[in-house]
């Protein structure tokens, strides 16, 4: 994670990837956010699809239950920041992609992660259950749940960036061909 400056301190804790395929642009479209290191092995599935296209991101490591600030701030301040869309993984109760679904709005995609005894069912449980009102498309539990919330960004992307559509449909044509994810 970056580190923080004394002077001031930002919104979040924050590491910028850096690749980009637009004009350059090095500018983080994606916010991939987790609460805890335990989540981080799985939320890089995210990051390493998003890698794959082209599409710059930036992640972010806070907990809704004990960093709410931040993660207001975060929510707050991300579209002023760049960001288009939010991922956020979470455990147990998961409540970080509702909290963030609620702070702003932008599209905020859950990843349900595995983190009691209920490997995960109770984090995917508490996201498909948002109030109407918080939308949080909701994907499948673990990593596979976090390589589709990455391509579900790439087509939210994609719906202004005709070349993110090519990328995409290339895709498609590999996976009919056996590649997998």
């Amino acid at each position: 994670m970056a580190t923080q400056s004394k002077k001031k301190k930002p919104a979040a804790k924050t590491k910028a990837k850096t690749k980009a395929t637009k004009k350059g642009s090095q500018k983080p479209l994606v916010g991939v956010i987790y609460a805890s290191t335990t989540d981080e092995p799985v939320m890089k599935e995210c990051g390493f699809i998003l890698e794959r296209f082209g599409i710059s991101f930036e992640t972010s490591m806070f907990s809704a239950h004990r960093q709410p600030e931040k993660t207001a701030a975060y929510a707050k301040s991300a579209r002023k920041r760049g960001l288009k869309v939010l991922v956020a993984g979470a455990g147990m109760a998961a409540h970080l992609p509702g909290v963030l679904a609620s702070m702003t709005t932008l599209p905020v995609v859950g990843v349900p992660l595995c983190g009691s005894a209920l490997e995960g069912q109770d984090a995917l449980f508490s996201m498909v259950q948002m109030p109407a009102g918080v939308p949080v498309p909701t994907l499948a539990v673990g990593k596979a749940g976090a390589k589709n919330a990455a391509l579900l960004a790439v087509q939210m992307l994609a719906l202004s960036d005709p070349s993110l559509v090519r990328k995409l449909d290339d895709l498609k044509k590999r996976m009919e061909g056996g590649e997998k994810l």
